[in-house]
């Protein structure tokens, strides 16, 4: 027994020095790196390197739980032989150049099994022992940090910020106390850093520490940004883009919560690098800003491109989602409803990033609840007297009984959620995955008074002065929701004043509006004036004619009816004549009289073989062309007058068109 564990513990010569000749010039990310991890296993069973390259070639290609649980066996196997028969050397590593360039081998080995395990753990959820991870690198006292221990530690604990010290013994016991321990860490990381800086300046040069700093300052501007320290965070920011070490999609997350729109999409789009199998988070939050502008056509591609870049890899729930919600706000429900039934049977791994797959489950969620109340609402606008339709009346009823208990679903993970301040009420903070549209809706359903004066506070102390339009524009919104119609209807009077007079010459412009960035928020803001004026007994022509020229595919769903001028040419026949009633049947005041305040649109339709088309431009009263050579090619005329009536207000959709069976 004894001879045996003489022979483990010293390993056989020989076969190690077959081993490390011929590693070299062999990457554990290689392809052939698995046969070769396995050659080496039999070589000599008790050295690490074997287990090492078969761990790093499987967390290389892990893409879903159990890669990354396959991968973890042998990256610990290889830890614990090299730690036995090298701790020693690693714990005097720096008792000389001449050691350190010895051993400087198996430092290296050690730096990529460490931070290996360190990125498998956190793929799947296992913060304790990433914890342990780091407890255990941090035992060999390492001169240079190159670990940036407490740099992830307080990555860790602002992850993990609304979890107990129930859940995780290394947190505090509330959001606060995890952040402040998130923000002691990185000072700490500093604090040695200066400590050790003329030490490891005489080894490895003078400006060896700089590096080192610009890590720390990259968690610190993640931190202050939650944190809402907007000055604070734009000062590391500005540091990390100095030091061309900043994260552009994070500081794209930054620029989104303060209101620069325009900014944050020029960011978005930047090309960086990311690891491969991981969410990329301006892929999920840049579709929604396109949205905020009414390009939806664009958040659709984008979305889409996306997804089949990715396949089905850590990401593509969230990219489902994004496609979703663009497809919801292009008015084309049925194909919002398919890709949140995909995302929400796609097994998510929240990598890269700090969003939770209780966000996940709330974001899909309250998207749906959305699309439901819009389907309801499609159902009121494709038939004027719905109420004395059988089939209509059922089918408002089911929708209703299924979004009352997805409500109760998203209410309940409301209240339990710690951070609702910060991640739902806090409009376009960096954490949240909803859209401020999303936060209204939401809302307005619950204790109006409440939120009412909760966003009346918010816009005289949120920092972001650019957001305070938002919040004047929650009041009005959860007013006229309340009943207060005169009172909703004077506070979008007041805006638009504020709005039409912002940027002038002695006037602030923190109520300025970027128009191709800001349509969405514009849209609601007339709409919440046409229900006010529709309400008390006011013309709201003005009111819906800058609606829809903002964004159009909002319109048959919100419950206002829209005056528009038809012309239809072209073919007549029997087949025509049913459309044609169908689209009349709508709910829209067609007009074949022309006004500058109300759109214009025209219908060609012609016939080839047993295919007809309907050829749709529309334009507004102020000239904006809404669509342009429009085609729907159709062979049935089932539900065909309903679908012309959703693309007169620039609904997308494919050209040939089939009725969807319910």
């Amino acid at each position: 027994m004894m001879l045996q564990f003489h022979f483990f513990a010293q390993g056989n010569a020989s076969a190690r020095y077959e081993i490390d000749a011929k590693r070299i010039g062999v990457y554990p990310t290689d392809k052939d790196a698995l046969p070769r991890s396995r050659e080496f296993i039999r070589l000599d069973s008790t050295y690490y390197v074997g287990y090492m390259y078969e761990g790093l070639y499987k967390y290389e290609r892990a893409a879903d739980y159990l890669g990354y649980k396959y991968a973890l066996v042998p990256l610990n196997k290889a830890l614990y032989l090299l730690e036995k028969d090298y701790g020693d050397k690693l714990k005097n590593l720096y008792t000389s150049m001449v050691y350190f360039q010895q051993y400087a081998n198996r430092y290296d080995d050690f730096y990529q099994l460490t931070m290996t395990l360190k990125l498998a753990y956190n793929s799947i959820e296992m913060p304790d022992s990433t914890m342990a991870i780091l407890n255990k690198i941090e035992s060999y006292n390492f001169q240079k940090d190159n670990f940036n221990i407490n740099s992830e530690r307080s990555w860790i604990y602002h992850r993990n910020r609304f979890f107990k010290k129930d859940k995780y013994p290394f947190l505090a016991n509330t959001i606060e106390e995890n952040e402040k321990l998130a923000f002691n860490a990185c000072h700490l990381q500093l604090t040695q850093i200066k400590q050790n800086k003329s030490a490891n300046d005489y080894w490895y040069g003078s400006r060896q520490s700089e590096e080192d700093v610009l890590v720390v300052e990259h968690y610190l501007a993640l931190l202050h940004n939650y944190n809402a320290n907007y000055d604070s965070a734009e000062y590391y920011y500005k540091k990390l883009i100095d030091g061309n070490r900043v994260s552009w999609g994070n500081y794209a997350n930054y620029q989104h919560e303060i209101g620069n729109f325009e900014e944050a999409i020029g960011y978005y789009s930047k090309t960086y690098y990311r690891r491969k199998f991981s969410l990329s988070e301006q892929d999920y939050y840049l579709p929604s800003l396109y949205i905020y502008g009414a390009r939806t056509k664009d958040a659709i591609n984008l979305a889409q491109a996306k997804i089949v870049e990715s396949g089905s890899t850590p990401g593509f729930g969230w990219y489902n989602i994004a496609l979703a919600r663009s497809y919801l706000y292009d008015g084309q429900l049925d194909s919002c409803d398919f890709f949140l039934t995909k995302a929400f049977n796609f097994k998510e791994l929240h990598i890269n990033t700090t969003l939770t797959q209780s966000q996940y489950e709330f974001t899909i969620n309250l998207l749906r609840i959305q699309m439901l109340d819009k389907k309801e609402q499609q159902i009121r606008f494709f038939n004027q007297g719905w109420w004395y339709s059988i089939s209509d009346l059922y089918n408002t009823f089911s929708l209703k009984l299924e979004k009352l208990i997805l409500e109760y679903a998203v209410v309940n993970a409301l209240a339990y959620n710690p951070e609702r301040k910060r991640v739902v009420y806090d409009l376009f903070c960096g954490e949240s995955t909803v859209t401020f549209d999303e936060t209204i809706y939401l809302l307005k359903d619950f204790s109006l008074p409440y939120f009412e004066k909760m966003y009346d506070k918010l816009k005289e102390t949120d920092k972001r002065k650019k957001i305070h339009k938002y919040y004047r524009l929650f009041s009005a919104k959860f007013k006229y929701e309340d009943g207060e119609q005169e009172a909703s209807a004077k506070d979008c009077e007041t805006l638009l004043d504020d709005i039409n007079t912002a940027g002038q010459v002695g006037v602030e412009d923190e109520n300025a509006v970027k128009k191709n960035y800001e349509k969405l928020y514009m849209a609601r803001l007339y709409e919440v004036l046409a229900k006010s004026y529709d309400g008390i007994g006011r013309d709201n022509g003005i009111a819906m004619a800058n609606y829809y020229d903002e964004f159009p595919q909002l319109i048959p769903f919100s419950g206002v009816k829209m005056k528009m001028k038809l012309t239809t040419i072209g073919l007549e026949d029997e087949n025509i004549t049913k459309v044609k009633e169908d689209l009349t049947s709508c709910n829209i005041d067609l007009t074949t009289e022309s006004n500058i305040n109300i759109p214009e649109a025209t219908i060609e339709f012609e016939k080839k073989g047993e295919f007809y088309r309907a050829n749709i431009n529309v334009t507004t009263g102020s000239g904006i062309i809404v669509v342009a050579n429009g085609q729907l090619v159709f062979k049935s005329t089932e539900g065909i007058g309903k679908e012309l009536a959703l693309r007169l207000f620039g609904k997308g959709g494919a050209v040939k068109y089939e009725a969807v069976k319910n």
